[in-house]
């Protein structure tokens, strides 16, 4: 028996490839399905449901409504325009701005987003307008005394593919480290096997972290590539190993590099760019 054609304002929503229906719960919560499909985030999800953008097995749906693994999900072309408004945000973060809600009198560094300070080899069309600072929220931290690449987004797809719970996404940062009093050749001072510490076999609250990619850029700055990101776990990393960090730029999320972004300034994510 061949599925009903979908209403003509709403799009079939697609199945990932690969899934195994056996491997799934009997249901799952519709808002759940739509972000694991890649559709949203849930927040989005329950938006659009609301609004009644959302079908399911050719019925209007339900908030909290449950679905099968291999239910027909239908979203409506209004809610993919929506999307496709929302922005998301590269910025290079200086020293002194936090990367969320203003704390200890520290500006969030989302204050910077205004068109001034907007890069000006930016090669995006879209145009600035104020409405592009609702919801946009970080996706992911850099702390207050480190520099470089910060993502803010609209997007729950961005947010979830770059700091949702089953995120594989590579963080790549240069560091820049004294060893004891040695600040100058500090890699000819450097132990290899607290190195190759560095790399796999330290702990942080009390969980084993994975491993990282971690050598020498130059004789005084590692480059340091991880899938996680506890808070200020380079750092933390490196002081067990009797290393100081004097200076920490992350230059790399996924497949988006910082290139020459000036500090403080701020660019749109390419429509041919992805993380």
């Amino acid at each position: 028996m061949k599925d009903s054609p979908s209403p003509p304002n709403f799009r079939r929503a697609p199945k990932p490839a690969g899934a195994d229906p056996h491997l799934s719960p009997a249901t799952i919560r519709l808002n759940k399905r739509m972000a694991e499909l890649g559709l949203c985030s849930r927040r989005e999800a329950d938006d659009w449901i609301a609004r009644g953008w959302v079908r399911v097995n050719g019925a209007p749906a339900v908030m909290g409504q449950p679905v099968a693994f291999d239910a027909r999900i239908e979203v409506a072309r209004e809610a993919e325009q929506q999307q496709r408004q929302q922005v998301t945000i590269l910025i290079n973060k200086p020293v002194g701005y936090v990367s969320g809600q203003a704390e200890d009198g520290h500006e969030p560094a989302v204050v910077l987003v205004q068109p001034e300070n907007r890069w000006r080899e930016c090669s995006s069309r879209m145009r600035w307008g104020h409405e592009q600072l609702r919801g946009l929220a970080p996706a992911g931290r850099l702390d207050i005394d480190s520099i470089g690449l910060l993502v803010l987004t609209q997007d729950g797809r961005v947010a979830r593919q770059l700091i949702g719970e089953d995120s594989d996404m590579e963080k790549e940062y240069l560091v820049r480290v004294s060893y004891g009093a040695e600040t100058v050749d500090v890699q000819a001072a450097f132990p290899h096997e607290k190195l190759a510490l560095l790399c796999h076999g330290l702990s942080l609250d009390g969980q084993p972290l994975r491993p990282a990619q971690v050598s020498w850029q130059n004789p005084e700055q590692l480059r340091f590539v991880l899938k996680e990101g506890k808070k200020r776990q380079i750092r933390r990393m490196c002081e067990q190993v009797g290393l100081f960090v004097t200076g920490l730029k992350r230059v790399r999320i996924g497949r988006v590099n910082l290139g020459h972004l000036p500090i403080g300034q701020w660019r749109y994510l390419a429509p041919h760019e992805q993380f």
